[in-house]
């Protein structure tokens, strides 16, 4: 059987075996190249991947050749596979940038142990993205939890400490919950496979079991998505993360949870069970409009850019899950989209944000005064990332809230739209808040003005800056795999 056969196996076994080799070699320029080689192989992997399913239609990889339900399944789908080229495009982007901005984060004894650690947080969200048994999905949940943590926890801040104790508490809930789920999932199917489960419990569908299956699912899935109001997390592990963790969650983290939340619901229970023979869709409706207006409104009022933008990830959460919502296809497309297209956008801010605590010693409103003078290109990055979280034409985020627009006017629910145009009037007012700090208050006279961003970090954000535009103006890659994803995921709900 031919390497390309078993690339399912190695999107995840490349950054797995990787992490203990990074330990081994300890030294952090050996443990750098070995982590920085996995994540570019992983990109090509996935990218393999995409172009495979694309052409063929979904893979599905038994381990150890035993076959499905038996032995573990890794599948991938349109969905799966769009997730991993962005899990693995933004870990391929973070890494390098990491080299420069860990030196002033990170004590040098660490470095090695940050890497395998992002390697193995890397392993478990792509792990978590391809394999299709549900078990699997909680083991893999955990290996990128775990890391994440500890990758929190080395914050130069003393405050990481508390924010990684925080995220250990809500994450240990929300996996507990999430166990207990696939738990009653499996006592009522006997299956753990998702594909098979999804089968049986279209004979006990409606049952106490499942019905409380899903609800811990929904509640476990959703603590670690950051759903408001299970969001409180979030906000402190944002803004004391070394600079690179903050860029790697922000992108992926929550991104890969939707993921999970979407493959439960139209995989595993289906839509009828979800959407119509429960209360959840209003539920997930309420909790999204709140996320979009009540997060997004706290995010005016921070004094820190790593809270602010903490905040309007909550927000932006909201979107996605308003899409799911509406649960038709153009809802589902538009979900799947800001997925990708705020992933880009939240990863290119928080690069950025990392070279202005660099230079100027911090993120807080007070210390960036006079930024666009100071640094005039890193000012003008952060102004385009955040006109892509407005939703303003011309970047990413504009083609994802259209989409979602349209999927509203599909179902004539104009007060949505309303309160979709609405609630991004909010992000122009956070946005403006860093515009105004940045190009009308007087330059710091304290900072040395020989200070310069490394290189290393530069060019990273610059890329990602740049995919916000890109993908705001060219939409055949990531409009036609939303489209096929949702309906893939419709055309196997029951």
């Amino acid at each position: 059987m031919s390497l390309a056969a078993h690339l399912p196996a190695l999107q995840v076994v490349v950054p797995l075996l990787a992490a203990p080799l990074a330990v081994l070699l300890r030294q952090r320029h050996l443990a750098f190249g070995v982590a920085l080689a996995a994540s570019w192989a992983s990109l090509a992997i996935a990218i393999a991947l995409w172009l495979r399913v694309a052409d063929a239609g979904t893979i599905s990889y038994a381990i150890g050749n035993w076959p499905p339900p038996w032995g573990i399944e890794y599948r991938v789908d349109s969905l799966s596979a769009f997730v991993l080229v962005l899990v693995t495009g933004v870990a391929a982007v973070v890494l390098p940038y990491s080299r420069a901005s860990i030196v002033d984060e990170v004590p040098a004894q660490q470095h090695y142990l940050f890497h395998t650690m992002f390697l193995l947080c890397l392993a478990g969200l792509l792990g978590i993205t391809i394999t299709g048994d549900a078990f699997n999905v909680f083991v893999f949940l955990e290996v990128s939890s775990l890391s994440t943590y500890v990758l929190i926890a080395l914050g130069r801040d003393r405050r990481a400490l508390v924010a990684s104790y925080q995220y250990l508490i809500m994450g240990t809930i929300g996996a507990t919950f999430f166990v207990i789920g696939v738990g009653l999932l499996y006592l009522m199917t006997g299956t753990l496979n998702m594909a098979d489960m999804g089968q049986r419990l279209a004979a006990v569908e409606g049952s106490r079991p499942v019905l409380a299956g899903l609800a811990f699912l929904t509640v476990g899935i959703s603590l670690k998505a950051a759903l408001f109001p299970l969001h409180q997390w979030l906000p402190n592990a944002y803004s004391y993360a070394p600079s690179a963790v903050t860029a790697l969650l922000a992108a992926t983290a929550t991104k890969v949870a939707v993921y999970v939340l979407l493959r439960f619901y139209f995989t595993v229970f289906g839509q009828a069970a979800v959407f119509d023979a429960s209360a959840l869709q209003q539920m997930l409706l309420v909790m999204a409009l709140a996320a979009m207006f009540l997060a997004s409104a706290v995010a005016i009022f921070q004094s820190d850019l790593k809270r602010l933008f903490a905040y309007s990830s909550v927000g932006q959460i909201g979107y996605i899950v308003l899409g799911v919502s509406l649960h038709s296809q153009a809802g589902l497309t538009a979900s799947v989209l800001h997925l990708f297209n705020h992933g880009v956008t939240k990863g290119a801010i928080f690069l950025l944000l990392g070279g202005v605590a660099l230079v100027m010693g911090g993120t807080s409103l007070a210390r960036v005064q006079g930024l666009g003078r100071r640094m005039p290109w890193t000012s003008a990055g952060i102004v385009l990332a955040g006109l892509s979280l407005i939703g303003v034409p011309g970047t990413a985020g504009f083609i994802s809230k259209w989409y979602l627009l349209l999927a509203a006017l599909q179902e004539g629910r104009w007060a949505l739209v309303f309160l979709i145009v609405g609630s991004s009037l909010l992000a122009v007012a956070y946005v403006w808040r860093f515009v105004e700090a940045a190009y009308f208050r007087a330059p710091r006279q304290d900072i040395d003005p020989d200070t310069r961003l490394p290189l290393g970090m530069a060019l990273p954000a610059a890329l990602m800056v740049a995919a916000t535009l890109y993908f705001g103006l060219d939409t055949s890659f990531t409009v036609a795999s939303a489209s096929q994803a949702a309906a893939d995921l419709l055309g196997g709900a029951r």
